[in-house]
């Protein structure tokens, strides 16, 4: 479970984040929804313990600030941050030793076979193209096996067929308990969620379950609470 009790973020007189409570429970896929500007990847960058703020975040029961709550999340963020001169194996490798997981080699070739990497794994991570990127970052965050998944913006630089790959994902991990918290505003790509938090100008301006949606759609939701058209 991921959970944000009264998180404010501010510069200066600005509130980025405003007085944000939610949760991402666990079996759970919760999207947090807002136009550009309303301050989803400062509590992003705020849940993977990138920013100081102020209020709390837990991760599986676990202050974000603390080794135990790094060891139970996956962090998959909007820009891939790898080493331009690991190979994707070595990239892996250092991730596995990093987290002392024992099988994590066999974790890696499903997903490497999944996202179509075989061909990649000498390569450097400069030589590889944005989704190539992408699909690697991903790799990374799932090998840990995490009870909690962050994601910013996921399918950017994917194609198609790595998006569905990627839902499907996202929907095996779903149904093995794991926690997944992904920020977007791409709202026509949300295949499957479960729940949803929409914020504009820092604050969650609505939360909502899919099953309450009614004769509604997300998008007009998100349209109303927000004024954009």
């Amino acid at each position: 479970m991921i959970s944000l009790e009264r998180v404010t973020k501010s510069y200066g007189n600005f509130k980025a984040v405003d007085n944000v409570t939610l949760e991402a429970l666990p079996g759970k896929i919760t999207v947090l929804l807002g136009p550009n500007g309303a301050g989803k990847s400062t509590i992003i960058k705020s849940i993977a313990n990138l920013l100081d703020f102020d209020g709390k975040i837990e991760i599986c029961g676990f202050d974000n600030k603390t080794i135990e709550a790094k060891k139970s999340f996956g962090y998959i963020p909007e820009v891939p941050v790898l080493f331009d001169l690991l190979t994707i194996e070595e990239h892996i490798d250092f991730i596995g030793s990093a987290y002392k997981l024992h099988n994590y080699k066999e974790i890696a070739d499903k997903y490497i076979k999944l996202f179509n990497l075989e061909d990649k794994r000498k390569s450097l991570a400069k030589e590889l193209s944005k989704g190539m990127k992408q699909k690697l970052s991903m790799v990374l965050a799932l090998i840990i096996e995490p009870k909690a998944l962050l994601v910013d913006e996921p399918m950017i630089g994917l194609d198609p067929a790595s998006i569905e790959d990627t839902f499907k994902i996202f929907h095996q991990l779903r149904e093995d308990g794991c926690a997944i918290f992904m920020s977007t505003h791409i709202i026509d790509m949300l295949h499957e969620w479960d729940e949803a938090y929409i914020l504009n100008h820092g604050k969650v301006v609505k939360y909502i379950k899919r099953e309450e949606l009614g004769d509604s759609t997300l998008k007009e939701i998100f349209f109303e609470y927000t004024g954009e058209e």
